[in-house]
């Protein structure tokens, strides 16, 4: 565990970003100047409305994690399919209801149309797979995870490409997989 440093951008004050030293010499400085707000050691109750985990992932990738609204343009405007898969997905109360396994792109356009999500089982063991369509997702940047609208029972509900058991797919689980997202239960 370590310790995170809570620090509010004095020009926005509903910006709020998290460094590992009370320096913030991480910190983005266009968005600054920063305040060291506190510092919350390892030991101590995670009492914010956000997830200690998203905040540690977010200072190994980037030095640093910023929280709340930030005008700043997205730092990369593609992304590679590799940084996609296993990325967090989130329903409408920001409850985690699956990871991105695979991106499935249409072989003429190359388009995404669906992604592959992985729900429930332990380190891969007991996993199922549902496949959704990649219009149904939104990147939120403060969860650095993907957001929908759909319910975890939409979701779990759905018609599977793959199906659980890594079956290959045919034309008639396209087919179902259609059909489903064409008429999603409420």
């Amino acid at each position: 565990m370590r310790t995170y440093c809570l620090f509010q951008a004095v020009n926005s004050p509903d910006l709020r970003a998290f460094a590992e030293e009370p320096a913030g010499g991480n910190l983005p400085p266009d968005l600054g100047p920063w305040t060291l707000v506190r510092e919350i050691r390892p030991n101590e109750e995670w009492t914010l409305p956000i997830s200690r985990a998203v905040v540690a992932a977010g200072i190994i990738e980037n030095g640093f994690y910023l929280w709340g609204p930030a005008e700043r343009p997205a730092p990369h405007l593609i992304i590679e399919s590799d940084r996609v898969e296993g990325t967090a997905v989130f329903d409408r109360k920001y409850d985690q209801i699956g990871t991105i396994k695979r991106l499935l792109i249409e072989k003429v356009s190359g388009r995404v149309s669906f992604v592959d999500v992985t729900f429930g089982g332990f380190l891969g063991i007991g996993s199922h797979h549902v496949t959704i369509p990649w219009e149904k997702l939104t990147y939120d940047k403060e969860l650095e995870g993907y957001r929908t609208d759909l319910t975890e029972a939409q979701v779990r509900g759905a018609a599977t490409l793959y199906g659980d058991k890594g079956v290959v797919p045919d034309q008639q689980r396209q087919q179902d997989m259609s059909d489903y997202w064409n008429n999603v239960p409420n």
